[in-house]
């Protein structure tokens, strides 16, 4: 169940007279720093035992449910669980159908025939500040955008007390009345009083205004929306679950918003910001629902506990079990997979290819190496939005298949190739096309199935890095919220890696974006053996370690030669940087150069030519994770800060860089000056960044690289001028060497141009 995220308090309450809540935590609302308390909203992370989806962030319940029912059916022609019986529910207010993620994805649910899916949109014809569509009529319009999408529509719009006046409306001016009144006049109706809506919406025409004149105003007033009648509901619902047309459903459920508040709130434009109500209101609402409960008791606002003896908590207790069980609830589960050992990539690390490649295609080689483990190979899922071929990943159509709930009804134009697109009801890859927030739902409702289904699934959502975290956001945070396991793997990544496609493609700040969420682990290798010590530690850290964290590792698809691993770096790699190769001179005049992706490779080029042009010595460093390298650092600080009667800690960082006795590093990656910058706190000595902050453009690698001064001869020029500010050099070597590489000192910044 996706619970519409703002009902969490309604939520609780119900819980509450369960027992599952105590009165402690009830008090405690939104008090939760300090533990003991309840989140403001369903959030996973903050609650891991009660809530399982977060949805507050509004339109994501509904994407995600979306996904959930597809991903289920998935699991069930895989023969992974059993699903057929199983539904997924999401609540939607009709305010929130105006975000762009709640009807973006409707078209999916009925191409894919999820009749395991229901929305339930409460259409109280309000947002926050005022109607949703107070100019027209937000069912109908709903009703129709679904229809047209090939959904089930149920509708449940007015409460039995009004069937009794549509039978004798034999003028149809009733009906009329209705398919004329506009959303904004119901909810001034609905504002007002019986009187008000006898004259204003019955006394329309003497025909309508005939069919109450033996009603009081108080019998108008009792007229309930399809929302507060249960029966109406039951009848709805019923119709939902018992859906044999192999389609998704929508039911439209009409109410109040503030219903029974009076008039404090009930349908009010205020309603929203009403947080206390006076001791009329809770009157009103005492003797609505018919409560015993003396008013000397009621001014105090007490919590009502059922007696444990009671009927109705009986009744609670033992519906709830029918059920299964309480809704809503988390099972934390422990998992523990056979994670292969590293050696399963022998082909990758030991054995160096002469031949060029990126890193791409050596991230295809892990993938298809676990695909095939006997232990963990049905576990995989890639998922990829309308880009394999780019990412040389074709060959998995035929070999595992695109999943589709009806496998494939057509003879593909291609089906004479080998890597022919083969569609399978028993398909084990994902191919979503251009939709990236549908994919990243997808891999969230694969990356939480250890926890929903009993089913470790380990996703790979493979994607152009430039539409990740920039494009999904939202929907990348509420992976941190439900605790997500898997890998973000981004593509094409960097600046100036992915020659060609201009300002909106190039990627230079997805890892600081990935950066800012607690729980999502970041990595931008450059070579094949690090791109594999880094996802076998990510499986053993998620699927064996059961840790709550998500892996997002950036690709390039640029050609060079891929080194065999040289010693046992395994855990600098995983921490975040390790001594790649040392560049050595007589000379004292030695300095540390940092890279990663594919600018390390620049930086190895720089080392060379310090050392052959200029006798300058220096230690490369691979960087795979600034944000791991910054996280130990901040980690470290703030034990210092509280511990500053102990011995100090000192970051690793800090400690690898230390030990080279130099007083200059140099940083250059493909992403902006952010992202290196982040460890400058824990660099000794003079520490230089360069990066390729701007606009991306449209050139080869060569030059994005001259024109982002990121390249060999622009890390050169950073190490010389280092090297002269520290006084080890002459400032005529600086100047020679500006003249000899082309550098032009009146050049614009490349983030003003």
């Amino acid at each position: 169940v996706f619970f519409q995220g703002h009902s969490s308090p309604g939520i609780y309450a119900r819980s509450f007279l369960e027992g599952r809540i105590s009165e402690e935590e009830l008090l405690n609302f939104r008090s939760e720093a300090d533990g003991n308390g309840l989140s403001s909203y369903p959030h996973p992370w903050l609650m891991p035992n009660y809530w399982q989806f977060p949805t507050v962030s509004m339109g994501l319940g509904p994407i995600m449910a979306i996904n959930q029912a597809k991903f289920m059916k998935y699991l069930l022609d895989r023969k992974l669980i059993d699903s057929d019986n199983r539904k997924v529910w999401c609540f939607i207010g009709d305010g929130e159908t105006s975000e762009t993620e709640t009807l973006g994805n409707i078209f999916i649910a009925s191409r894919e025939r999820l009749n395991n899916l229901i929305f339930v949109v409460n259409c109280n014809l309000q947002r926050l500040d005022g109607p949703v569509f107070g100019n027209g009529k937000i069912i109908q319009e709903l009703e129709c955008i679904f229809l047209g999408a090939g959904w089930k529509v149920i509708k449940c719009v007015w409460g039995g007390g009004w069937d009794e006046l549509i039978e004798k409306d034999v003028s149809g001016k009733l009906i009329e009345i209705f398919n004329k009144t506009l959303d904004g006049e119901y909810q001034t109706y609905r504002s007002n009083n019986g009187k008000f809506i006898r004259e204003k919406f019955f006394g329309k025409t003497p025909e309508t205004l005939e069919l109450v004149k033996d009603w009081t105003d108080d019998d108008i007033w009792a007229l309930k929306r399809g929302g507060h009648d249960l029966d109406k509901i039951y009848n709805a619902y019923y119709e939902a679950v018992n859906n044999n047309e192999g389609k998704p459903v929508i039911i439209l459920i009409k109410t109040i918003k503030g219903y029974e508040l009076g008039g404090e709130g009930e349908s009010k434009n205020i309603t929203h910001n009403t947080k206390k109500l006076s001791f009329e209101s809770i009157q009103n609402l005492k003797n609505y629902y018919k409560f015993k409960i003396d008013d000397e008791l009621l001014m105090k606002s007490p919590l009502i506990k059922l007696d444990q003896n009671s009927n109705e908590y009986k009744y609670l207790v033992e519906k709830r079990k029918d059920l299964g069980g309480s809704l809503p609830f988390r099972k934390s589960k422990q998992i523990s997979l056979t994670i292969p050992n590293l050696d399963v990539f022998n082909n990758i690390i030991n054995i160096k290819s002469e031949k060029e490649s990126s890193n791409t295609m050596g991230f295809v080689k892990v993938l298809n190496t676990l695909i095939k483990d006997k232990n963990i190979g049905k576990y995989i899922t890639p998922i990829i939005p309308d880009e394999s071929r780019t990412f040389g990943m074709e060959g998995m159509f035929r070999q595992y298949g695109i999943w589709s709930h009806i496998g494939q009804l057509y003879t593909p134009e291609d089906s004479s190739q080998l890597m022919y697109y083969k569609e399978d009801k028993e398909g084990q890859l994902f191919q979503e096309g251009i939709n990236e927030h549908g994919a990243m739902s997808l891999w969230i409702a694969a990356a939480t199935s250890y926890v929903n289904h009993g089913v470790p699934i380990i996703p790979f959502y493979i994607y152009y890095s430039m539409f990740g975290f920039q494009r999904v956001g939202d929907l990348a945070w509420a992976a941190g919220d439900i605790r997500a396991r898997g890998f973000l793997i981004g593509g094409t990544s960097g600046r100036t890696t992915l020659s060609g496609e201009g300002l909106q493609h190039n990627d230079g700040h997805s890892h600081i974006q990935g950066g800012l969420i607690p729980n999502c682990i970041t990595y931008d290798p450059t070579f094949n053996y690090e791109l594999a010590v880094i996802i076998i530690n990510g499986m053993h850290e998620m699927y064996n370690k059961n840790k709550d964290i998500f892996y997002y590792i950036t690709i390039t698809n640029e050609n060079y030669i891929h080194p065999t691993m040289q010693g046992d770096v395994r855990d600098g790699i995983v921490k975040g940087a390790y001594l790649f190769k040392k560049y050595e001179t007589k000379d004292k005049c030695v300095v540390n150069l940092l890279g990663s992706g594919a600018i390390l490779n620049e930086v190895i080029f720089a080392a060379t030519i310090l050392l052959e042009k200029f006798s300058i010595g220096s230690n490369v460093f691979s960087c795979t994770s600034f944000n791991e390298l910054y996280k130990d650092g901040i980690s470290v600080a703030r034990y210092n800060l509280l511990n500053h009667e102990k011995e100090r800690k000192v970051s690793y960082i800090n400690n690898l860089l230390k030990n080279t006795q130099c007083d200059l590093t140099i940083a250059a990656t493909d992403y902006v000056r952010e992202y290196a910058n982040k460890i400058r706190e824990f660099v000794p000595g003079k520490y230089i960044v360069l990066g390729t902050d701007g606009f991306g453009r449209s050139d080869t690698r060569q030059e994005l690289r001259k024109f982002f001064e990121v390249d060999r001869f622009y890390i050169v020029i950073a190490t010389l001028y280092g090297l002269y500010e520290l006084g080890k050099i002459k400032v005529d070597i600086l100047t020679a060497a500006m003249r000899e590489f082309n550098i032009d000192p009146h050049k614009l910044n490349p983030w003003e141009m």
